[in-house]
């Protein structure tokens, strides 16, 4: 028998550890045991080494469901990842094992054109900060709410981290890199893109090599920084001098004109499959949401 089976239903877990108010919105989520379930499984598939027993990790879900999202929440959670943040908060060393090959072993490659002395003087902080906690204050892990991949999470973290170490100056040339770069991050790693025709892919990245190679120096920069090293408005504008508004127009114009610039690479060799072009148009798109979501959780 289960540990699912002995303790009762997923659904009921998680709804005992959700206020009265929020019941409602959790009952109202289609195929709830098997959402879950599939969460579950997914995450000790992932993570066979990692033991956390369901309902601790029900527990840890039911804080970060917010009342009146819990829906949406639900439907765009990254149950794996969740999981491994969760085993990670206790301090379980095997999850500290995976969450140090699954994820931070990824990190430098993130990182950009940074020295090595700086890559390991950046994950020994990432560790101190995420992994260890204070008093009665649980580590930062804690605070994942799974509603983006956690790697991206983490790697804003990273990103935040390297601007703290560096001087004003040396943060130029941090981020003035070539067009090669950015496309790089841009380029899809979802499960849509690995389904993909290998002639599709290619298709996608050399055009995504020329849009951005068509954007000036400075957008590229924002959409960097912003997407995937996640700069505020407020921060970009104290960096760049303005108002913030004017920063942020600037950051939306950069990306839709990097998508523009894609989707015109794009036509004259999908003319006859429009669905295909709107289908990797977007991929593009929602490599730069999925980042961009990383900021709120």
């Amino acid at each position: 028998m289960s540990e699912e089976q002995k303790t009762g239903s997923l659904a009921t877990l998680l709804r005992e550890h959700l206020p009265q108010a929020q019941r409602a919105e959790l009952d109202a989520v289609e195929h709830l045991e098997a959402l879950l379930l599939g969460h579950v499984e997914a995450a000790r598939t992932a993570w066979p080494t990692v033991p956390l027993p369901a309902e601790s990790f029900l527990r840890h879900l039911a804080r970060h469901l917010p009342a009146g999202k819990t829906a949406e929440v639900m439907r765009i959670l990254r149950g794996a990842d969740l999981y491994l943040a969760c085993a990670c908060a206790t301090g379980e060393p095997s999850a500290l094992r995976a969450f140090e090959q699954d994820i931070l072993r990824h990190i430098p490659a993130r990182l950009g054109k940074v020295s090595p002395t700086l890559v390991e003087e950046v994950l020994q902080v990432l560790r101190e900060r995420l992994l260890v906690g204070s008093g009665n204050t649980p580590p930062r892990i804690a605070s994942y709410a799974g509603r983006g991949p956690l790697l991206t999470w983490v790697s804003i973290i990273a990103a935040r981290i390297v601007q703290e170490l560096v001087g004003r100056d040396e943060r130029h040339q941090l981020v003035a890199e070539p067009p090669e770069e950015l496309a790089r991050l841009l380029a899809p790693s979802d499960p849509e893109y690995t389904l993909l025709r290998e002639d599709a892919r290619q298709l996608l990245v050399e055009a995504l090599r020329k849009a951005v190679a068509v954007l000036s120096e400075e957008e590229r920069t924002l959409l960097r920084l912003h997407h995937f090293h996640g700069f505020t408005m407020d921060r970009l504008a104290l960096m760049y001098g303005g108002s913030r508004s004017n920063i942020a127009r600037k950051v939306a114009d950069a990306r839709e004109q990097l998508i523009e610039r894609v989707r015109m690479e794009l036509a004259p060799r999908l003319k006859q499959d429009q669905l295909a072009l709107e289908s990797l148009l977007g991929l593009v798109r929602s490599r730069l949401d999925i980042s961009l979501l990383g900021l709120l959780t």
